[in-house]
């Protein structure tokens, strides 16, 4: 069943945390910011949406951060039910792709539940003092690849907000599978 994400509260503030990153040391979601914005990306391993869009995100990534925008990426999935999700294959997920950024697994689920997110891929674009001004969509695919030329909704939206310090006033939600929320927290 695919969950889409609501629409963008402007001017939420960007919540920190420190996570696990991928070579096993703490990171702050924050320390990612560009000194013109910040994309915070909720994604994971097993996710057809993520799985289909993987290396547009990584492609997307790399191109934001010659307008001065970060990326991270976190997983949050329960990867005790979802062992596809699990901190060893996150190492192997992000290699294979080849990722360029910080990939930090949110174990606890403290940064999925600050910011939110609600499925993957989810997409959190903040301007330059750290307030959101996007949540929507990578583009128009779905869980299939999508065809060549597609518009880069996050990618217009993170340029604009890293030339003028305001998101698009009309934004369409991500789609992807729901966060795999741990039980008895």
């Amino acid at each position: 069943m695919a969950f889409s994400s609501p629409v963008c509260d402007f001017g939420l503030s960007a919540a920190d945390a420190t996570l696990s990153g991928l070579d096993g040391k703490p990171h702050r979601v924050l320390d990612s910011a560009g000194p013109r914005g910040l994309v915070v990306a909720f994604i994971c391993n097993h996710c057809p949406y993520v799985r289909a869009v993987i290396g547009r995100i990584v492609r997307d990534a790399r191109d934001l951060r010659q307008f001065g925008v970060g990326f991270v990426a976190i997983n949050a999935n329960d990867a005790k039910i979802y062992r596809q999700d699990s901190f060893p294959n996150m190492k192997l997920f992000a290699r294979e792709h080849r990722f360029d950024f910080p990939y930090l697994h949110d174990a606890d689920q403290v940064a999925a539940r600050a910011y939110g997110a609600t499925c993957t891929p989810d997409f959190f674009g903040f301007n330059a003092e750290l307030k959101l001004q996007y949540r929507g969509r990578l583009d128009a695919s779905r869980k299939e690849e999508g065809p060549p030329g597609l518009r880069r909704d996050l990618y217009q939206a993170m340029t604009q907000i890293a030339n003028c310090g305001y998101g698009p006033d009309e934004q369409i939600a991500s789609v992807g599978c729901s966060i795999k929320w741990r039980t008895g927290l």
